[in-house]
């Protein structure tokens, strides 16, 4: 029997069945193209995703095909520039297409072991206490013992569990288009610069060589929103805010987004669970889909390795809806604000520049910044130390940098006392004495999503907390 079937072979799933197979579970993805995605839904990666990656030893496959961007604060549209030490290692954006970060995902999960299997589709499923049975397009079946569903908005896993999904259905749409441009770059720029306003916010953006990415509002929904835009209609609604079409041309991919806003009442059911858009879907604004979903599959892989592993504590798969709904829940939440400050209306423009006013306080700037590259996310684990429940930034150590400890997936004890031990979780859980002029705690135990589950220098202490995250101790 197969350990996780995970439906979607996006960044979500690959990152999912990565971070299993670093646990030695047996995965296979079951993807629906026949081929890999070509087109850049999504163009960057925020920081708490660039931690991510660095913490599995990928940053440097990311940076060779990005481009880093200053990271300031920016909502809505506004931008003000980045506050001092922010609490990270990696302030910056890395500018790179979705279906390159697909490709580099894709490749790493390949190493790993994944099965991914293309052209196959899931239209049916049933569970029992034992496992989940999938039943694919062409009539096959597949047994697991779990399913994982990161199969999108439209989501086949989730309607076929009935989960509701609650919210609000599109009202406006944004025409994505990937085109090559036949006017030159100094009239873009201008053009861009000129009419700057939340109608044409998000671009033009150059892709690659003549090739550029224009996101244009509109305020009318399509009937069929699943049907492309036409070229006729795209250029049509450049020329209506713009002035000009730039003569755009040889479309390479036109699509569109509405800011319809909805969340899964409930991320797992039974054996199936649901991550990424699957789960959630918001409004594009701030370019955080992508990196919400990876983020949703960095908290639950261990945790299933460890249901599968059969070392979890009670509970540990059931914490994965406790700490991730919220901060989706979060998230579309502050793209909805956006969306409502991006109209044209003079109420929205009137709060927008409130809004704008109120980024020149450093600490309101700092905490919107932390809302949309999520390394303001604390997850409430009941410590009172202000270090617990948050992720640790990459710190310098004696011996190198602390992600450089982390490729591995496992939990990791940070002990600047030396006094401590873990034996017992050893097969769970890497110790590393050392010290860090950037730790002001003598000790901190991290998970293996690198969020602080305790800090401390007693050894009872320590004992009588491992348990909570990482099961009974092997004698």
């Amino acid at each position: 029997m197969i350990d996780v079937i995970v439906a979607g072979g996006g960044p979500t799933g690959l990152m999912l069945a990565s971070e299993l197979r670093l646990h030695g579970v047996h995965v296979v993805v079951l993807e629906r193209e026949t081929e890999p995605n070509v087109h850049a839904r999504t163009l960057g990666l925020h920081v708490r995703s660039i931690e991510i990656m660095d913490q599995r030893g990928l940053l440097e496959r990311f940076l060779a095909q990005g481009r880093q961007y200053p990271l300031g604060g920016s909502f809505a549209g506004i931008t003000k520039p980045r506050p001092d030490r922010l609490d990270t290692a990696h302030a910056y954006i890395l500018g790179i297409p979705q279906n390159i970060t697909e490709r580099l995902l894709n490749e790493h999960a390949i190493e790993l072991g994944t099965e991914i299997r293309r052209g196959c589709e899931l239209v049916g499923l049933s569970q029992d206490e034992d496992g989940v049975t999938v039943e694919l397009a062409d009539g096959t079946q597949l047994r697991s013992r779990y399913l994982v569903g990161c199969d999108g908005g439209r989501s086949t896993v989730r309607k076929l569990l009935a989960i509701g999904f609650p919210g609000e259905p599109a009202r406006i749409e944004w025409l994505l288009g990937e085109v090559e441009v036949a006017a030159p770059p100094e009239e873009l720029a201008a053009v861009a610069a000129e009419i700057r306003t939340p109608h044409l916010r998000f671009g033009p953006a150059p892709h690659a060589e003549g090739v550029y990415g224009f996101v244009a509002r509109t305020e009318e929904v399509a009937e069929d929103r699943a049907a492309p835009p036409t070229l006729e209609e795209f250029k049509q609604r450049l020329r209506e805010l713009a002035g000009t079409d730039f003569g755009v041309h040889s479309p390479r991919r036109l699509t569109r987004f509405g800011d319809a806003t909805r969340q899964a009442e409930r991320y797992r059911s039974g054996r199936v669970l649901l991550a990424g858009d699957a789960a959630h879907i918001h409004p594009p604004i701030g370019g955080q889909g992508l990196n919400l979903g990876v983020q949703d599959a960095f908290n639950l892989g261990w945790k299933l390795a460890a249901e599968i592993g059969g070392w979890a504590p009670e509970g540990l798969l059931d914490s994965y809806h406790t700490e991730r709904h919220p901060v989706a829940a979060s998230v579309l939440n502050n793209t909805r604000a956006q969306s409502e400050l991006l109209s044209p209306e003079p109420g929205p423009q009137a709060v927008l520049r409130l809004i704008s006013e109120l980024m020149d306080f450093e600490e309101v700037n700092r905490y919107l910044i932390g809302k949309i590259t999520a390394i303001g996310v604390r997850y409430d684990f009941g410590g009172e130390h202000p270090l617990v429940g948050r992720r640790l930034r990459d710190i310098e150590l004696k011996r190198g940098r602390l992600y450089g400890l982390m490729h591995s997936g496992r939990g990791l004890l940070l002990d600047q006392t030396g006094q401590l031990e873990v034996s017992g979780w050893a097969d769970r859980i890497d110790h590393i004495v050392d010290k860090s002029s950037e730790l002001d705690v003598p000790a901190a135990l991290l998970r293996p999503d690198g969020h602080v589950a305790w800090v401390g220098d007693d050894q009872q202490d320590l004992r009588v907390l491992l348990p909570k995250w990482f099961g009974a101790a092997v004698s």
